[in-house]
């Protein structure tokens, strides 16, 4: 090679070396920031966020194949698997989806019990979303401080159902049991004590400079793209867009309570923080006048008392353990509803609950026998979780962390 020849080979090198190069980075699905077991190929300049490839899958555990072959009652557990945070809306949902097929309509007391534990778990859902979009951008605080009220609302599942994270509860028709008057004190004593609290952490975080740099125009979205994704829930209410399921097809009776749907503008982090942090005073409030009504009917007709499942639903409904022990019909119906026996009528129905994260639909076939032909699970993070790559687009890696939790998604139910 002449001497010519050399210094050219070494200008082309040089030149190449200069040209701008990505990096290809692994977000998860081990890595903490991903807040649950999902991946997404991010291609960077620097910081820069170019593209982004979702990857979804590492907890699929085909539940609607499962459903299929489980009696209607044994689905409720697969349902708690799903957002996990907010479990007694799925178990709810589920449960309306059952009866609307059976053609059973639940008394007022018991919508208004069911009204009260969905709220309670909207309000714990949102705690905890707005509390990792906080530690996300360097506030530990507020997360510390309002688990211990996350908790209170456990305590409060565990007395109505013995359970906590996964509740299992209710059943068809209704509860497996009346509340106790525990349940009711703690339910009293966290909508007296609680605003306090959520005052504070309002105070800790919505004027803060360095947490409202961080968000605002954070991961936008506007109401067009939002809608084409078929967004719901706070994500498409903080883009400007005010639609709520238990407004726009009211069921467990929720026409009877007065609530405010509140709504963002630009649809990025801040917005989609301040939503949820205003839906949860208005999941207080509907919880305080949902008490106030249930102790009205008990005042009106004290045998509502009594009062906690649809009679027209005992086929699906366990009968009292001492009628069991003593009863032979008792024991006859425990042993077919254990056994899965009771057949369900043929039919197609699509319910829809206003889940924490947006719209959760249960889309159910039967053929006439005792488990679901077809089920299928509208999961509204699946959704969310298709406008992630766009939401980051040009964006800082570090503002892709706070977008993923404001967008609260979760990857047991992002994963049927």
């Amino acid at each position: 090679m002449t001497e010519l020849e050399q210094k050219q080979q070494h200008i082309k090198l040089t030149d190449e070396s200069l040209q701008k190069q990505t990096t290809t980075l692994n977000l998860g699905p081990t890595h903490p920031a991903t807040h649950g077991v999902f991946q997404n190929i991010l291609e960077i300049d620097g910081e820069r966020v170019l593209d982004a490839k979702p990857t979804i899958g590492y907890i699929h555990r085909a539940f609607e194949k499962i459903a299929e072959r489980r009696p209607y009652y044994q689905i409720t557990t697969l349902t708690d698997r799903l957002n996990y945070c907010s479990s007694p809306i799925n178990n709810m949902g589920w449960h309306m989806t059952v009866e609307k097929l059976l053609g059973i309509k639940t008394p007022k007391r018991v919508d208004y019990l069911r009204v009260i534990v969905m709220e309670l778990a909207r309000i714990a859902d949102h705690l905890v979303c707005n509390s990792v979009v906080a530690v996300d951008t360097g506030a530990l605080t507020g997360f510390t401080y309002v688990f211990q009220w996350r908790e209170l609302i456990y305590e409060i599942y565990e007395e109505v159902c013995g359970s906590r994270l996964t509740t299992n509860m209710g059943r068809v028709g209704g509860f497996e049991r009346n509340f106790s008057e525990t349940a009711f004190a703690k339910i009293k004593k966290f909508i007296d004590e609680f605003p306090k609290v959520m005052k504070e952490f309002e105070n800790l975080l919505n004027r803060n400079r360095i947490f409202m740099d961080r968000c605002i125009g954070a991961g936008p979205i506007s109401a067009e793209r939002a809608l084409n994704y078929s967004f719901t829930g706070p994500n498409l209410r903080a883009a400007g867009v005010d639609f709520d399921i238990r407004v726009s097809d009211p069921y467990c009776s929720y026409e009877d309570f007065d609530f405010k749907i509140p709504i963002g503008t630009t649809g990025d982090v801040y917005d989609r923080y301040m939503v949820r942090n205003d839906e949860i005073w208005e999941s207080l409030s509907i919880v305080k006048q949902a008490m106030e009504k249930i102790q009205k009917l008990e005042n009106e007709f004290p045998s509502e008392r009594n009062v906690f499942y649809a009679p027209e639903a005992d086929h699906f409904h366990l009968p009292a353990k001492e009628d069991v022990y003593t009863k032979m019909e008792a024991l006859i119906y425990h042993f077919k509803i254990i056994m899965g026996e009771i057949d369900a009528p043929p039919g197609e129905v699509y319910h829809a609950v206003e889940g924490a994260n947006g719209e959760l639909g249960f889309y159910l076939i039967s053929d006439g026998g005792r488990t679901p032909y077809r089920l299928h699970f509208r999961r509204p993070c699946f959704i969310y979780y298709q406008a992630y790559p766009e939401i980051i687009k040009d964006g800082l890696l570090s503002d892709g962390i706070i977008a993923l939790s404001s967008l609260n998604v979760i990857a047991g139910e992002l994963d049927a």
